[in-house]
């Protein structure tokens, strides 16, 4: 591993130790009026991406002010129960008067600010959030700063949602392609009806971009129509998979809890009726954490400290098994558009064990899933080009940044997209959990 990508890692590790050793010491956020839907209209009466409301905001880079402004809107999207919802997004349009060449180029990206929380959503961050998760969105200025600079519109919705539902996979492709349908929706944004959009996402980013790609032909025909390629990388396709594997790591063992309080949130599952006493305080502690206070703190957490003696077996909860089947990236549509995935192996760098069940990951996701995706999209006449770093989580998303650019260039440019589905080597079986009562 070079000496940048060891400094690299080692600066955002003492960044996340920060994080966690200063979660007693955030500030609780107000509730912004900004974010409800108070319209007389029902939603379930409103188009999804009709805006619902909008404001400028001068944009705060880890809560200093800049000169740069941007418009948020509060817009109407569906939630992983296919229930109308409002969320919110952030867009930069370019800032020219006369001559803007890339004003029709729209750059869709995703964040990775996963929380539990709301209040950790990129919107807030950028009209002035002065708490520890804020600190994520302002890292990403340097993964989307530079279309922004070169007059590219900008969008970054809270693919989350309001109710911050990590790691539901459907809910971020619909908040995502809502958000692009009401940034064309937006007045301000002037965008021509054939504007091509490009979707960019890693991690928390790469669950937005991927889900919203494969839904966009049946949930979103028209904004469809306007994409031109996704690139994501570190890739959660199957989060039953990923459970076993982080389970008791060191820096990632966190992140089973949170993603098993998510998804339960967001099919409406009570989760506290499966839990042990140790399984409702790590419940009640995860309510609202964000990642950044997760990391390295859960180590010795396993889904049988959690649940009690009768659900080790997590097929026998039905509901359970219903919701995270639900989640299996590739169960929702065929992308139309080519795409760009990376990932990394090096998970051991982190201090995660190789499974040995699904093999090796990035330290958080399973190489191995993100190959049969990858291998199954190739099937169905996608163009994919895959590839696989020797890397963790943290220290791919460095070398794969420049990749995934690089390629959204020219999809925008209208070269032909590469493709190497012939070399991309078997992984894991994608096979749904069955009920087994």
């Amino acid at each position: 591993m070079s000496r940048i990508s060891t400094r690299a890692t080692s600066t955002l590790l003492a960044a996340a130790a920060l994080a966690a050793g200063a979660s007693a010491q955030a500030q609780t956020a107000t509730p912004d009026p900004f974010y409800q839907y108070t319209g007389s209209t029902p939603l379930a009466d409103i188009a999804p991406g009709t805006v619902l409301k909008t404001r400028t905001i001068s944009y705060y880079v880890v809560g200093i002010k800049t000169r740069i402004q941007a418009t948020q809107v509060v817009y109407r999207s569906t939630n992983a129960k296919l229930e109308p919802a409002a969320n919110v997004t952030t867009i930069f349009s370019p800032d020219c008067t006369s001559s803007c060449p890339n004003k029709n180029k729209v750059l869709s990206y995703q964040s990775f600010y996963d929380s539990l929380n709301p209040e950790d959503s990129p919107s807030r961050a950028f009209a002035g959030g002065k708490r520890i998760p804020d600190l994520l969105p302002a890292v990403e200025t340097l993964l989307f700063g530079s279309y922004r600079k070169k007059g590219y519109t900008v969008v970054i919705s809270d693919t989350q949602g309001q109710k911050a539902a990590f790691a539901a996979g459907p809910e971020y492709g619909y908040n995502t392609l809502d958000a692009i349908r009401a940034t064309f929706n937006l007045p301000q944004a002037g965008l021509d009806r054939n504007a091509k959009v490009a979707m960019l996402g890693y991690s928390g980013g790469a669950i937005a971009t991927e889900w919203a790609a494969e839904l966009a032909l049946t949930y979103a025909p028209d904004v469809n129509a306007n994409l031109v390629g996704a690139a994501f990388g570190g890739v959660l396709v199957s989060p039953e998979h990923n459970l076993t594997y982080v389970e008791g790591a060191a820096i990632w063992g966190g992140v089973m809890p949170m993603a098993v309080i998510g998804v339960s949130r967001s099919y409406g599952i009570d989760i506290q009726k499966y839990l042990t006493p140790r399984g409702l305080e790590v419940y009640d502690r995860m309510q609202k954490a964000s990642i950044a206070y997760v990391l390295g703190q859960y180590s010795k957490v396993t889904w049988k400290d959690l649940v009690k003696p009768e659900y080790q077996d997590r097929t026998k909860i039905a509901e359970y098994v219903e919701a995270v089947n639900k989640v299996i990236m590739g169960t929702g549509g065929t992308p139309t558009i080519p795409l760009q995935i990376g990932q990394g192996t090096g998970g051991t760098m982190e201090l995660t064990k190789t499974s040995p069940i699904w093999g090796k990951g990035d330290g958080v996701m399973l190489a191995g899933d993100v190959r049969t995706l990858a291998r199954q999209y190739c099937d169905q006449g996608v163009k994919v080009q895959h590839k696989e770093y020797g890397t963790s989580h943290f220290v791919t998303m460095i070398s794969w940044l420049p990749w995934a650019t690089a390629w959204i260039d020219d999809r925008f440019a209208g070269k032909p997209a590469p493709e190497n589905c012939a070399s991309i080597a078997p992984g894991n079986p994608l096979t749904p959990l069955v009920y087994t009562p």
